[in-house]
C-alpha cells in the first residue's frame, strides 16, 4: 500500500522549547552528541530541523526539515541518482551507496534543508535512518513524538481522516516557496 506522507508545523502552538531539535539529533545522530565539543549546525546542534528566524517585519521563528517536495530541484540535480524520490511513501531519500558527496542536492535546495555530516561527508536530511524506522512500525517521528506543544503534525496526505489533514483542514497553512514549483509536503500554520 503506498501512502504520501506530509509534515506540518503549527508555528501559533510552538512554543520555542526546541524538544524537536534535541529528539532528532540524539536519535539520528548519536555518535555527534558524544563529542564534548558537538559539532555545530544552524546555530544548534546537528539536526535535519532548521530554525528560520524572519527578521523583517514582525518577527517570526519557522522550525523547517526536508519538504519531501513532489518536484525536488535536489533530485533533479544528482548525477547518481542517489537522491530520489521513494515512491512507496513520497519521502524524499538519499542513497549513501550512490553517493558520491558532490553537494550538489545541498546547492539546490532551496529550503537550505541539507547538511554534511562532519564524520561520514555525506549530505544528512529528513527523515533520519531512527524515524524511518519508528514510522515503518506506524509510529511518529521523534519530532513529532516529543513536541509537548503538538505543533508538529505528521501523517498521510493522502487519508482524509488523518490528524494532518484534520488540521490542514482546520487552519489557514502555507508551503514555503512554494511559487518555485517543488510542491512541498510541508504545511506551515503561521502564528
Amino acid at each position: 500500500m503506498m501512502v504520501r506522507y506530509g509534515f506540518l508545523y503549527d508555528e501559533s502552538r510552538c512554543i520555542s522549547c526546541y524538544a524537536c531539535i534535541v529528539a532528532c539529533s540524539s536519535n539520528n545522530y548519536p555518535e555527534l552528541m558524544e563529542d564534548p565539543n558537538p559539532n555545530i549546525f544552524w546555530g544548534t546542534m546537528a539536526t535535519n530541523i532548521r530554525i528560520v528566524i524572519k527578521e523583517q517585519g514582525r518577527p517570526e521563528q519557522i522550525l523547517l526539515s526536508c519538504q519531501h517536495c513532489e518536484r525536488p530541484p535536489c533530485v533533479e540535480v544528482c548525477p547518481t541518482g542517489a537522491s530520489h524520490v521513494d515512491r512507496s511513501n513520497g519521502f524524499v531519500e538519499i542513497d549513501y551507496d550512490k553517493c558520491i558527496g558532490c553537494k550538489a542536492c545541498i546547492t539546490a535546495c532551496p529550503y537550505n534543508a541539507r547538511w554534511i555530516h562532519p564524520i561520514k561527508l555525506k549530505p544528512m536530511k529528513c527523515i533520519g535512518d531512527a524515524c524511518k524506522a519508528r514510522i515503518a512500525k506506524g509510529e511518529m517521528p521523534f519530532c513529532v513524538e516529543v513536541c509537548p506543544a503538538e505543533a508538529r503534525v505528521f501523517g498521510d496526505l493522502d487519508d482524509p481522516n488523518s490528524e494532518i489533514n484534520k488540521r490542514i483542514a482546520s487552519a489557514k497553512t502555507v508551503k514555503i516557496k512554494e511559487y518555485l514549483g517543488t510542491e512541498p509536503k510541508f504545511y506551515v500554520v503561521r502564528g
